[in-house]
């Protein structure tokens, strides 16, 4: 498979570095992130999964630590941490870069929009692990409602927030982030 095809799919994952067009660098994790960042859990609607966020550093870099464990049980089955946009994406914006590592689970993206006003509407792209740190690109095509009332790819202007997710199954979650680009 070529890059040109995964990246008309909607998903492109790389080792090392390399964007195709100039990013804009969204978080690295290196200064105060506990302050623009928010975690919580299925709890808030009655669920049972546990977990945290935590803010970390080792000799790669500053990351973002997400890990607990995903229960459905009680209608549950999700933690994230979440940081909201303080300004709008620009229109050409066509996805989200990351660097990741994990424990070899999927894990998901969640954005909201000026269109999500409901807790349960978001648009959401899926991405798996490894124990290496590996890039992630995400296009908004790749980005699935959660809801028929939403349309169908959301609009980088509209993006308000963006959540990093364990979800929709039972299992021990554990998902590092060292970095959020958009591009």
């Amino acid at each position: 498979m070529t890059w040109r095809t995964l990246i008309a799919a909607g998903l492109s994952v790389a080792f090392g570095t390399g964007a195709t067009k100039a990013e804009d660098m969204f978080e690295t994790f290196d200064t105060n992130p506990s302050a623009r960042w928010t975690y919580f859990a299925d709890t808030v609607m009655g669920g049972v999964s546990t977990g945290e966020a935590t803010f970390e550093q080792d000799a790669s870099g500053s990351f973002v630590r997400l890990a607990g464990e995903v229960s459905t049980d009680n209608n549950g089955g999700f933690i994230q941490v979440r940081r909201p946009l303080s300004e709008r994406l620009p229109t050409d914006t066509q996805g989200v870069r990351l660097r990741v590592r994990g424990n070899g689970g999927a894990y998901f993206i969640h954005l909201r929009t000026k269109g999500t006003r409901l807790p349960w509407q978001y648009y959401q792209a899926e991405f798996t692990t490894s124990q290496e740190w590996t890039e992630v690109h995400l296009s908004f095509d790749a980005f699935k409602p959660s809801g028929r009332l939403l349309r169908k790819t959301p609009r980088a202007d509209a993006v308000t927030s963006i959540g990093l997710v364990a979800f929709g199954r039972d299992h021990i979650a554990q998902v590092d982030v060292s970095e959020v680009a958009w591009y």
